[in-house]
């Protein structure tokens, strides 16, 4: 297992440098910072950051895409939680593939959700054409972006951008649908086409900063608020205006001060070696005391429903490491009325499975699970812990029935029948069917700062 998330860190450090080192020294030469010292440079120093789906598109597209181009991040301005979209122009320019798409959607729907100011900064060339037939037509294609911002917009999401680079067809919808724009200037540029396909079609010549450069926008068209002189200048500007934003909506819950598990989170490791670990022994590495209220169950030890604290945190839990039973389903259920009734969280770790001899009192008791997760009001944020399949797979770990955030361990498989092979966990997280793939001993800050970016939610 160790060895397994020191492979899935290397992975990670080399996403994270983004496009060829060639790209990435004539982006610097421009003067302009790279996505993460962008992010850096506009988040609190030193304040803890969640970063979503960093190794989308690994594998894919010739591994010429990493972090599927788009860099998404929930963190702290002036001490307020943002959602972060930041394109890299030192992958293929910025332009957006499939799964770049599929990407920033998600950032999107996890800000909506949870009413997170959104904060763009782009350099992007819009689609990369070749692949366009299968990010464009269709309703959870690119041209969902706008629709979220406008949306979002209007339900009193802040959205703002920075433009920080080219920004050409696709790329320059996304400033204009912004409430509020900066832009650099002689560096940021938003046009539907650049000045080759100017002179293509009129024979006229033109520079991109008179096409649609800072001044333009800023001074001509209205649609750039604030001209910046460099990078560093924007990013102020863009802090400035968060800090101005009108306060968001009160929390659902109040957190207590955190405390640790009694038991060394380190060893989770050594448990989760085990394809069904005790659910008891995982939690008490993970919640806060390794305090537990539980409720009573039949199951033995490799199920666990109750109350407890995760990082101060009030949350319902649920933890199944094997078979899903009629049983399990409906006291899984029950807590969940009662996270309902009490207005708390919930928070699910399972590496679970439909029963091999599934019954009809098993298929009326997994759709009553499955209709409360779907009718839940209080966020339900899921970790998959193992290799899930069916039913229980979607009623306890999947996006599809409305989770807030859904992260996976290096256990984790996704099959719809226990007799299938499972999906491979890089292969679910690089098409961004999770928001990460995490070290399971960085379990709890994760959860913490997911737990807190729900806090402000609907």
């Amino acid at each position: 297992m160790a060895i397994r998330v020191d492979e899935l860190m290397a992975l990670e450090a080399r996403a994270r440098l983004g496009g060829p080192e060639e790209a990435r020294a004539k982006h610097a030469e421009r003067g302009k910072l790279l996505p993460r010292e962008r992010t850096q440079r506009l988040l609190d120093p030193g304040a803890p950051l969640l970063e979503l789906s960093p190794l989308a598109a690994h594998g894919m597209y010739g591994g010429e895409v990493p972090s599927g181009g788009v860099l998404c991040v929930i963190g702290r301005v002036h001490g307020r939680l943002v959602c972060v979209m930041a394109n890299d122009a030192t992958v293929k320019g910025g332009t957006y593939h499939p799964v770049s798409v599929k990407k920033h959607l998600r950032a999107q729907e996890i800000a909506r959700k949870n009413r997170l100011p959104c904060v763009y900064m782009v350099d992007s060339g819009g689609a990369f054409l070749p692949l366009q037939s299968e990010m464009f037509a269709d309703r959870e294609h690119g041209g969902r972006m706008f629709f979220n911002q406008a949306r979002m917009s209007a339900a009193g999401v802040p959205q703002l951008a920075v433009v920080m680079g080219s920004c050409t067809a696709g790329g320059a919808y996304v400033p204009a649908m912004s409430d509020e724009v900066v832009i650099v200037r002689e560096q940021g540029t938003i046009f539907l086409a650049g000045p080759p396909l100017v002179l293509a079609a009129t024979g006229e010549r033109v520079t991109a900063e008179d096409l649609g450069g800072g001044d333009v926008h800023a001074r001509v068209s209205g649609v750039a608020d604030h001209l910046a002189d460099s990078d560093e200048h924007a990013l102020e500007l863009a802090r400035s205006a968060i800090e101005n934003l009108p306060a968001g909506p009160g929390p659902l819950w109040t957190p207590a001060p955190p405390r640790k598990p009694a038991y060394d989170p380190e060893e989770l490791l050594s448990l989760l070696e085990s394809p069904a670990p005790p659910a008891t022994e995982v939690l008490a590495r993970l919640l806060d005391a390794s305090d537990l209220a539980p409720l009573q169950l039949e199951s033995g030890a490799n199920a666990v429903a109750g109350f407890a604290r995760i990082a101060g945190h009030p949350v319902a839990v649920l933890a199944a490491f094997g078979v899903l039973s009629s049983d399990l389903a409906l006291a899984f259920a029950r807590l969940l009325d009662l996270a309902d009734e009490r207005r708390l969280p919930v928070v699910t770790f399972a590496a679970a499975c439909d029963p091999g001899d599934a019954t009809p009192a098993y298929a009326t008791a997994a759709a009553r699970l499955l209709k409360r997760v779907a009718t839940l009001r209080v966020p339900l944020i899921a970790v998959i812990a193992g290799p899930s399949a069916g039913c229980a797979h979607l009623a306890l770990s999947a996006r599809a029935l409305g989770a807030r955030f859904v992260f996976a361990w290096p256990t984790a498989g996704v099959s719809a029948d226990p007799s299938a092979a499972p999906i491979d966990p890089l292969d679910h997280t690089a098409r961004v069917f999770d928001d990460g793939l995490i070290d399971p001993r960085r379990t709890r800050e994760v959860l913490s700062l997911a737990l807190e970016a729900t806090r402000h939610g609907g």
